[in-house]
């Protein structure tokens, strides 16, 4: 992984390792939460229909090749660094809310398959937020690291994202990563547990919580200080990463010499049990933490436009 660039800076040989993989085996439930409870996540190679990831990739794909920002064919991804998305629709909060709803997608994200995976995960019937993320990153943009907690924390006590890769994405095109051991953070994480989210959940404290601290050191000087590495891995159609609200996460750059669009897509699962009232993430038009719901999304910018 000589290649992993986290913040415009390299990231040196030692600083970085393999995430560990597993495969799905509802069988083995008690062995797969384990894993997760020690390392915070778990990397479920091949666990989803590679096929159906696929489609998914050149159904939103042709999306955005529909209004000039992907060239042709549009499975391959790459940018044309042009855009007629703006011309094309008159809103691009319900374009984008269109695009993150397309049957395609919706299946991988939202269908029985996941939903098996989860609800194993979590020992209990589990079930998707409404609300998905849906993220095309460009040559030169990054997410910045962060615990997702404080964004759904309300009513359920448990949160855990999956993360798809919609397509194979290589270190060069800035994959997820996460930092080793961050689930263990207390200094970082105890003052997170300790904000009432269901008497305040105002976007500026959600985001002050999840991002603040985390970014306080560069990556670098972070992953050296406390003495851990990066974790990432080469990802392929098919695979999925499950992580706590607890781990501590973002992505490398894309540096893609092809010019290939990162495409993935970050879906929220809590229990049946804790209910569906959150009108941030559930129903036909959830808010979202800012209140714009799809419009207020980076993903409703065209991608000729910065992160």
């Amino acid at each position: 992984m000589h290649d992993a660039i986290i913040q415009h800076e390299p990231i040196p040989s030692e600083l970085i390792a393999p995430l560990t993989e597993r495969t799905f085996d509802a069988g083995q439930a008690g062995e797969l939460g384990q894993a997760f409870a020690e390392d915070g996540y778990v990397l479920l190679r091949g666990a989803l229909d590679r096929d159906d990831v696929l489609a998914a990739r050149e159904e939103v794909f042709g999306r955005l090749h529909a209004v000039r920002e992907i060239a042709s064919p549009p499975g391959d991804g790459i940018a044309t660094g042009e855009s007629q998305r703006a011309e094309v629709e008159t809103d691009l909060g319900e374009f984008w809310r269109s695009v993150s709803g397309g049957s395609a997608l919706r299946h991988v994200s939202h269908g029985s398959r996941l939903a098996e995976i989860m609800s194993t995960l979590f020992d209990e019937p589990a079930c998707p937020h409404d609300l998905m993320y849906l993220r095309p990153a460009t040559v030169g943009s990054a997410t910045r690291l962060h615990y997702d907690f404080p964004f759904f924390a309300r009513n359920a006590p448990r949160i855990d994202t999956a993360w798809i890769p919609l397509g194979d994405v290589p270190v060069s095109d800035g994959p997820l990563v996460i930092i080793e051991g961050s689930q263990h953070f207390h200094d970082l994480i105890d003052p997170i547990r300790s904000i009432d989210y269901a008497s305040d959940s105002a976007d500026a404290l959600v985001q002050q919580a999840a991002y603040d601290g985390q970014n306080a050191l560069a990556p670098l000087t972070l992953v050296r200080g406390r003495g851990v590495r990066f974790l990432t891995t080469n990802f392929k159609a098919g695979d999925v990463m499950v992580f706590s609200g607890f781990t501590m996460h973002g992505s490398l750059d894309n540096h893609s010499p092809l010019g290939r669009v990162r495409l993935s897509t970050d879906v929220r699962y809590q229990t049946v049990a804790a209910g569906t009232d959150d009108e941030r993430y559930f129903g036909r038009n959830p808010t979202g933490s800012a209140g714009g719901g799809y419009g207020a999304m980076r993903g409703a910018k065209p991608l000729t436009e910065p992160w």
